[in-house]
C-alpha cells in the first residue's frame, strides 16, 4: 500500500514543481513535453547499451553478413517499441490540446522518426539504424535538458552550449557512418545478386554506383539543412541574449529530432 501511494504521490509532485515556476501555457506545454522526453531518450539509450553487441567497436558489423533478415529478439522489440511511441504520439497531438500553430512542427518530428526508423526496419540496416537513434538520442536528450534547466532559472544557459558540442559531433558522427556504410561498406558484400527471398534487393541496388551516389547526396543534403538551422539558432542566440527559441534540427533531428524550444520573451508594456 504504501508503494502505491508513492507511485500515486509522483504527478502531484510534478504539478507541484509546475506551479512553484509559475509558467505560461506555452512554456507549460513545452516544460512538460521535455521531461517526457527526457525520459524517453534516457531510457532508449540505456536499452541500446544492452544489446548493441559490438556494432561501435566493430564498425565492420554494420555492413557484414547483409542483409541482416534475422534480428535477436531485443532488438527487434526495440525497434517495435519505437514505432509504438511515436505513433502513440500521433493521438496525443489531440488529448494533449496542443496548438494550432505547433501541431506542424510536431507532425513533422513525428514522420521524420516514423521514415528513418521504418526505413532502417525495413530496408534491413537495422544496425546502423541503432547506431543512429543513439547519436540522435544523445543530442535531443542534452537539448531537453538544458530546456528543463532554462525554465527553472532563466538565466542559466550553459546546458545549451553543451548541447551544442554534442550537436555537432553528433552530426559529424552521423556523416562519417553514412558514408562509411553505404559509400565503402555495402558495395562490398559478397552476395550481390538480386534474390528477393533473401531481403538482399536492396543489396543488390547499392552495387549501382548512381543509387548509392543519389543517396548520399540526399543525406548530405539533409544534414545540411540541418546544420543550417543550427547556425542560425545559434547565431540569433549570441545576438540577443533574451532569445531562446525552436531547436534548429531534428534530433529530430529527427530524425532528428524537436524543433521548437522555448518562446522569445515579450517585453512587459508599462500602463500610461
Amino acid at each position: 500500500a504504501s508503494r502505491v501511494t508513492k507511485i500515486s504521490q509522483v504527478p502531484w509532485e510534478y504539478m507541484k514543481i509546475n506551479r512553484r515556476l509559475h509558467l505560461s501555457k506555452v512554456k507549460h506545454s513545452k516544460f512538460n513535453e521535455s521531461g517526457q522526453l527526457v525520459a524517453f531518450h534516457l531510457t532508449s539509450a540505456c536499452i541500446f547499451s544492452l544489446f548493441q553487441e559490438g556494432y561501435i567497436s566493430n564498425p565492420r558489423s554494420l555492413w557484414e553478413n547483409y542483409p541482416h533478415v534475422y534480428l535477436p529478439f531485443q532488438v527487434k522489440f526495440f525497434y517495435l517499441c519505437q514505432l509504438a511511441y511515436w505513433l502513440h504520439a500521433l493521438p496525443e497531438l489531440y488529448f494533449q490540446k496542443v496548438r494550432k500553430e505547433e501541431i506542424p512542427r510536431q507532425l513533422r518530428c513525428i514522420a521524420l522518426y516514423l521514415v528513418h526508423i521504418a526505413g532502417a526496419y525495413l530496408l534491413n540496416l537495422t544496425r546502423l539504424g541503432l547506431i543512429l537513434l543513439l547519436l540522435q538520442y544523445l543530442a535531443e536528450f542534452f537539448f531537453h535538458m538544458a530546456r528543463l534547466v532554462y525554465f527553472t532559472d532563466e538565466n542559466n544557459e550553459k546546458l545549451f552550449n553543451v548541447w551544442a558540442v554534442v550537436f555537432v559531433v553528433t552530426r559529424l558522427f552521423t556523416l562519417t557512418l553514412y558514408i562509411l556504410v553505404m559509400g565503402f561498406g555495402l558495395p562490398r558484400v559478397e552476395n550481390q545478386t538480386l534474390d528477393p527471398e533473401r531481403g538482399n534487393f536492396f543489396s543488390f541496388l547499392f552495387n549501382n554506383i548512381l543509387f548509392r551516389m543519389s543517396v548520399l547526396l540526399l543525406v548530405c543534403l539533409f544534414q545540411a539543412s540541418v546544420m543550417w538551422r543550427f547556425i542560425h539558432f545559434q547565431l540569433r542566440r549570441w545576438r540577443e541574449p533574451s532569445f531562446l527559441s525552436p531547436s534548429p534540427g531534428y534530433h529530430e533531428n529527427g530524425v532528428v529530432k524537436a524543433e521548437n524550444g522555448t518562446s522569445p520573451r515579450t517585453k512587459k508594456l508599462k500602463s500610461p
